[in-house]
């Protein structure tokens, strides 16, 4: 299944297809005359990445998972033991992926590992999953708030219309995928700037909540720990969304190939991000509760609304345009990110060849991006996703336990490999073992959306062999499929 390397020039704009034995071609190799090679290039600096890590882990997840996480838990102080220890879970894991990253130095983050550690046919599945689900639904839900919150303002006395937050969705995403079409400079600096963003929703939360704290107003905490008490079957569930709302640390993995002295830069965005995030997500939380019951807070449909009418008055109004915001910051991140994943597997013959084309001037995997936006559509006009989330979570959190547990295997199978970054073999163990545990007892807690997720996840068996092994093929299955060529057609100089 091995793909023979193209280079071909094209002067005029359209793409080129890079190195195909699971790496970049090299800025500094040599060429025959009237030949170069396009690549993804190392733009993203230490400021750039913290503000991948943090514009797409803060994003709808704060604003939504309180919710969910204190209806599985029962409790304020419970749930407030949750989001510190899927906060301390997360920088495990964001560690574990620094040695990984630090390591395998190439781009396509959990898909990468697997095929590194367990081969193709799992990271065949991982990428058929993303490609189908996880990432277009989770687009989806996060582009959903963002159209929410957007219109907030303007639907003060009444129900916004479910249209009218779809139609502005279908805008966000589509100027989502065209920034990252367009420009890797562009996309990332604009990430800057929402991240920024982002952080400024949170203080406006934050700073109010520790006023509060500060004229005394505690009375939310006492007896924290009472209230319904806590099922061993709500705490998959807590911990899915607690993790949801985390979830992000892993995207500057999937950039590997473009970031600046990986070695360095990705170990020190990972810890600054995750530091700042989990002290960050506390803290807010913590003001939610100085204004807002627990009872308040479950019977609320947008927590930061709720909490910033009690404090803010007519200043109120700007919590939901930073929020919105926020969610548009992680839909960038997340398109930006997840489109070099599908660019590495169609490297590596798992996706149909056009996918692995960059564009020759913008040095962008635009037809990667492209593909991202018809699913997504589809994920957002097809009812609603809540039900999802569950469901994708199981698929998601599932490979990257088995992504985490294959550094452990590395270890022992690969002593002598260059590890710039190690971490203690602990942190990865704990990581990938509460992630299938709880992956695991989570079947039993949503039997159907869980169960929906593991159906979808085995289809991707089937399709390997259908696809990628399955010599053959019909002619007419092959020109449709096209997802192993073994001599990929060259392009040629698109005229003047």
């Amino acid at each position: 299944m091995v793909r023979k390397p193209v280079v071909s020039t094209i002067s005029n704009g359209g793409y080129l297809q890079g190195n195909v034995h699971g790496r970049l071609p090299s800025l500094g190799s040599k060429e025959p005359p009237g030949q170069e090679r396009v690549v993804l290039k190392k733009k993203i600096t230490l400021l750039r990445g913290i503000s991948i890590i943090i514009g797409t882990i803060i994003g709808a997840g704060i604003f939504i998972s309180p919710k969910g996480i204190l209806q599985n838990t029962g409790s304020v102080g419970l749930s407030l033991v949750i989001w510190t220890v899927c906060g301390v879970l997360s920088l495990f894991g964001a560690l574990s992926y620094a040695e990984l990253g630090t390591s395998i130095k190439k781009s396509g983050g959990h898909y990468t590992y697997i095929l590194e550690v367990f081969g193709p046919l799992p990271a065949f599945v991982r990428v058929w999953v993303e490609l189908l689900i996880i990432r277009p639904a989770a687009t989806a839900v996060i582009s959903l708030a963002f159209g929410r919150y957007i219109l907030e303002p303007f639907f003060i006395q009444c129900e916004i219309p479910e249209l009218a937050i779809k139609l502005i969705t279908a805008v966000g995403i589509t100027v989502v995928m065209v920034l990252n079409s367009m420009s890797v400079s562009w996309s990332a600096r604009i990430q800057i700037f929402l991240t920024f963003c982002k952080l400024t929703a949170i203080l406006i939360i934050i700073v109010p909540g520790v006023m509060q704290l500060i004229k005394g107003q505690t009375q939310h905490f006492k007896d924290a720990f009472s209230g319904r008490d806590a099922s061993i079957m709500g705490l998959p569930l807590a911990f899915y969304y607690g993790m949801y709302a985390y979830a992000g640390w892993f995207y500057l993995n999937f950039v590997t190939e473009e970031v600046e002295n990986p070695e360095k830069t990705i170990p020190l965005a990972i810890c600054i991000s995750m530091a700042i995030v989990t002290v960050g997500y506390v803290l807010t939380n913590v003001a939610y509760f100085t204004t807002i019951s627990a009872e308040e807070l479950l019977l609320s449909s947008a927590v930061a609304v709720t909490f910033s009418e009690r404090l803010l008055g007519n200043l109120s109004l700007a919590v939901p345009i930073f929020v919105a915001l926020s969610c548009f910051g992680s839909m960038n991140g997340g398109v930006f990110a997840v489109s070099r994943l599908f660019y590495v597997a169609s490297r590596e013959g798992h996706l149909p060849e056009i996918l692995s084309m960059i564009h020759v001037r913008k040095h962008t995997p635009l037809p990667a991006v492209i593909v991202l936006h018809p699913l997504t559509m589809i994920m957002l006009f097809s009812g609603d996703l809540y039900s999802l989330l569950n469901f994708l979570s199981f698929a998601r959190w599932l490979f990257i336990g088995l992504a985490v547990a294959g550094l452990i295997y590395l270890r022992y199978k690969r002593p002598d490999m260059h590890r710039p970054f190690k971490v203690p073999l602990f942190i990865p163990a704990l990581f990938s073992f509460t992630c299938l545990f709880m992956v695991a007892l989570s079947l039993y807690s949503d039997p159907f959306s869980t169960g929906i997720g593991f159906i979808i996840t085995l289809t991707g068996v089937p399709a390997y062999y259908l696809f990628i092994i399955w010599d053959k093929k019909p002619k007419w299955f092959r020109r449709m499929s096209e997802t192993r060529a073994s001599h990929p057609r060259e392009m040629g100089q698109i005229p003047h």
